[in-house]
């Protein structure tokens, strides 16, 4: 019986993948627009999420700086949940709703783009810090999952909001993964052209 069901495991999590794509994708193509007119005109991406959602942003980040499979120029991004003295310290100056918002009002700029990961769009950090970045004149990319939550009233036309049509979180996880590495990868052949194949530089990845 276990291991029936953790082969369904794997064939639930390739299903909700095949079946998103034809939504997905027309958004992700979207948010890699927003995020390539962002970090090639002077902005900077700002990540953020809670549990799996921080760690995600904060993979993000790294491979924005850093690289995903090709080398290209690093590019400036900020994962809000890196700096544990920053976020304790607004957590317990202010409150805990705060402490992705007031990181954003100090570094965020007109032109900057906030990242936003979410398995379903509720925590009240994360709806101060989309908050916060409307009110920078941010760009906001959201990628939630459920309906979005009290996230998906907030997306302006401007915004690009990625909604993983599950409610359970762990689907939700293995699928916002999938978007993160195919905006990574579609700024990579924004910026260095279409690759031969869809994995010529495989050595080192992200």
């Amino acid at each position: 019986m276990l291991l029936q069901r953790i082969q369904q495991q794997f064939i639930d999590s390739a299903d909700l993948k095949y079946q998103s794509a034809p939504t997905l994708a027309p958004l992700i193509e979207a948010a890699v627009a927003a995020l390539l007119a962002g970090l090639t005109g002077g902005g900077r991406l700002l990540s953020c999420g809670n549990g799996a959602g921080a760690a995600l942003a904060q993979l993000f980040a790294a491979q924005i700086v850093g690289r995903h499979e090709r080398d290209r120029p690093g590019l400036a991004a900020f994962a809000l949940a890196s700096n544990a003295p920053v976020i304790t310290g607004i957590a317990a100056d202010f409150d805990g709703r705060q402490v992705f918002a007031r990181q954003v009002h100090a570094l965020g700029q007109a032109g900057d783009v906030l990242l936003v990961i979410s398995p379903d769009g509720q925590a009240g950090n994360l709806v101060a810090a989309v908050e916060a970045a409307h009110e920078r004149d941010m760009t906001v990319i959201a990628i939630t999952g459920a309906r979005g939550g009290r996230i998906a009233p907030l997306m302006r036309d401007t915004d690009v909001h990625l909604c993983v049509p599950h409610e359970q979180a762990a689907r939700v996880i293995e699928l916002q993964l999938l978007v993160l590495h195919c905006l990574a990868d579609g700024l990579d052949a924004q910026l260095l052209g279409l690759p031969d194949a869809l994995s010529t530089d495989t050595e080192n990845p992200a």
